[in-house]
């Protein structure tokens, strides 16, 4: 089969478009045809090398997959060859304590699919099959791997890390984003009123469009300000974040009394000043969030069934030009999702015709 791979650590990176062997499934695993694959800023830092796990190359990377199990492994009797899925890309081994009580998120041995082990920037991949959610009929391909990671990640935030309530303020950081145009959407959808930022004219759009209530813009100095103009001064009840560095020491200044930031990634930074006194007095929380739940992930799809969550894609590319999606999440371009396709053959056009409408 082809993939895309990285073959060294760089800004940018050195891939190649190369036929590796076929992955054969042992027991307990499966192999899925990949039809679709996004990309996500966590492939940009293990294309730079700068993530604080070991990386062995060449590495197929991609960890937003949606596809069809065309290879099953002994012992695995929950699927059948032909089934529509998506994959868990946080990797977790079902055993463990977290595990167990449904906290794969958390697991004591997860890996990262596209990090730790080869992704889906190939034309199959190789899986535990306790990591595949079904994929609904009325979701697409491009819709399940756009919404397969970001958007999962979104839904445990607001449903499982914190929670929105009726009539709640919520600020989205970067509603254009792949987190933050879904978090924009699911805030909606559980009634808060919702303010989002954008360092441009296009993107406070898009997150408008998306049904943002207010945007602020970001490029200004004073952006935390006129959050508070918004409420009143009150501050926000919730803040979805997944920024950090001195972006995450300004939201500080947004929060009202009793608020909460829930926090997932740090892109601008991994080390914060943090002022306790205000902390405690205002009872403010802090609280962190990695990936999703297989009970975030089916929830995020099976929203997309009912049309309560749309995914936001801005490009796909065929794999041979994956390099084309790097560069464009590099220059910050993208609104939504990038997405990457292996192409199919007619047979596989034609019988992919069933999968459902695009959103």
């Amino acid at each position: 089969m082809h993939a895309y791979q990285l073959m060294e650590h760089g800004k940018p990176g050195r891939f190649e478009y190369r036929e590796v062997p076929d992955p054969v499934p042992g027991a307990d695993e499966v192999v899925v045809q990949v039809r679709a694959c996004g990309l996500n800023h966590l492939d940009l830092w293990t294309e730079k090398g700068e993530l604080p796990t070991a990386i062995k190359l060449p590495l197929t990377q991609g960890g937003e997959v949606s596809g069809e199990v065309v290879q099953l492994g002994a012992d695995v009797d929950q699927w059948k060859i032909g089934d529509r899925v998506a994959i868990q890309s946080n990797i977790f081994c079902g055993v463990c304590e977290f595990c167990q009580r449904g906290d794969e998120s958390i697991c004591l041995k997860s890996e990262l699919l596209g990090v730790q082990r080869d992704g889906g920037f190939a034309e199959q991949v190789l899986v535990p099959a306790r990591t595949l959610v079904r994929l609904p009929d009325a979701v697409d391909y491009a819709t399940g791997a756009a919404l397969t990671l970001a958007a999962s990640t979104a839904m445990h935030m607001l449903t499982d890390r914190t929670e929105v309530k009726p009539g709640d303020w919520v600020l989205v950081m970067a509603g254009a984003s792949g987190v933050g145009s879904a978090a924009v959407q699911i805030a909606k959808q559980l009634g808060g009123k919702v303010i989002t930022t954008g360092s441009s004219a296009e993107k406070r759009e898009f997150a408008q469009k998306l049904g943002a209530d207010f945007t602020v813009d970001t490029s200004k100095p004073d952006w935390a300000v006129e959050v508070r103009k918004i409420t009143g001064k009150r501050g926000v009840d919730v803040v979805v974040e997944h920024v950090g560095g001195p972006v995450l020491e300004q939201i500080f200044h947004c929060l009202a009394r009793g608020g909460t930031i829930v926090t997932c990634g740090a892109t601008a930074g991994r080390e914060i000043t943090l002022n306790l006194w205000p902390l405690f007095v205002k009872q403010q929380r802090l609280i962190g969030s990695y990936g999703r739940n297989r009970a975030d992930l089916q929830a995020t799809l099976d929203w997309a069934a009912e049309g309560r969550i749309k995914a936001s894609i801005d490009t796909v590319y065929p794999l041979m030009s994956a390099g084309l999606a790097y560069e464009r999440l590099h220059a910050r371009q993208v609104l939504g999702k990038v997405l990457v396709e292996p192409e199919m053959s007619k047979r596989e056009k034609w019988s992919a015709r069933g999968a459902g409408p695009s959103f």
